[in-house]
């Protein structure tokens, strides 16, 4: 059976040229290396292969080692391998991302705010917020990466 999902951002391209835009604001307040593994560790967390796809090879464009991209699934037991400042990050995204019922902790959000400035934490969860929003549309449009 052929996949007939609609792919959002071509029937819409207005939406997805508004996120962009969003997208450049946010990218002008964060590290690009830190915003690649916030993308990244989020993207494997909601199951979104066309996102950790995505996001790894810019990650590498970028000049990410494979090392790190390989440990973003476990990053908790990789110490050692991220910062400090990442790891508050990856936290943050773990919590944002599986908010649920519990939503973020007061223990998670006060680390993220030692590291960064209310400006850039605001854009951190922008971040966050924006890249659960693009693994949600492409999961569900069922987008996949091409073999390459």
């Amino acid at each position: 059976m052929a996949d007939t999902r609609v792919v959002w951002s071509k029937k819409v391209p207005e939406i997805y040229g508004k996120l962009d835009e969003i997208d450049k604001i946010i990218a002008g307040r964060l590290d690009t290396t830190l915003l690649e593994l916030v993308k990244l560790r989020a993207s494997v967390l909601n199951g979104c292969a066309f996102c950790v796809d995505l996001h790894t090879r810019r990650a590498l464009q970028e000049g990410e080692t494979q090392q790190r991209l390989f440990l973003v699934p476990t990053w908790v037991e990789a110490e050692g391998i991220f910062t400090d400042v990442e790891r508050a990050a990856l936290a943050l995204t773990d919590e944002m991302t599986r908010m649920g019922e519990h939503g973020v902790s007061d223990e998670v959000y006060g680390a993220a705010a030692e590291h960064f400035d209310d400006e850039r934490l605001a854009a951190l969860m922008s971040a966050i917020a924006m890249i659960n929003l693009y693994n949600r549309l492409a999961v569900t449009s069922h987008l996949h990466p091409r073999r390459r």
